[in-house]
């Protein structure tokens, strides 16, 4: 185990504790147990980079990792009533599309690489900041009244998304050849 996993089970250990505190009302404490987790996503991978410590594990428990922490962070945000419903609906629905998607890809054998494209990332950032906002805002809003333009946005952007990775995986889906090179080292076995 590297310093790199480390981090990342680390990440998946400190949701709890958000949970805990967002259910006390302790909105300050949570806004830091989410800017630490924030800060251990952007560690890992740089340490991974740096170190030449990248590990199938990693690249297998870093996404899970980032999942868990937004889906929880948002499933909980909109049961207190800090963020919108439906906003929370769209994330998770997202999430949930592009698991069940891989499920699919993989049962029909279909050989890809998990590589987020650049409105994922815009998708991802807009969902961490989204989070950050209202975990702050009793301070952030004053200075930045943005909250009602930044929901939209991440609505828009995870919409796009998720639109965006369906289309990237029915291409696949419907690409024989995508599963080419899983079935011949099959058949060399």
């Amino acid at each position: 185990m590297n310093i790199p996993n480390l981090l990342t089970i680390g990440r998946i250990l400190l949701i709890p504790l958000l949970v805990i505190f967002l259910l006390d009302g302790k909105e300050l404490a949570a806004f830091w147990v989410f800017v630490l987790a924030g800060v251990t996503d952007a560690l890992d991978g740089f340490l991974a980079r740096v170190l030449k410590q990248k590990t199938e594990f990693g690249a297998f428990i870093d996404p899970i990792a980032d999942k868990l922490l937004l889906i929880t962070s948002y499933i909980t945000l909109a049961v207190l009533g800090v963020l919108p419903k439906w906003l929370t609906v769209i994330v998770v629905s997202r999430d949930v599309l592009i698991c069940g998607g891989i499920g699919i890809l993989m049962l029909y054998e279909r050989d890809f690489k998990i590589k987020p494209s650049l409105v994922s990332k815009v998708t991802t950032f807009l969902q961490l900041l989204t989070v950050v906002y209202y975990l702050g805002h009793e301070y952030l809003q004053g200075v930045f009244p943005v909250g009602s333009y930044l929901i939209y946005a991440t609505a828009g952007f995870t919409i796009l998304s998720g639109t965006h990775y369906i289309i990237r995986g029915l291409r696949i889906l419907g690409d024989p050849e995508a599963a080419a090179p899983l079935q011949a080292k099959e058949q060399q076995e």
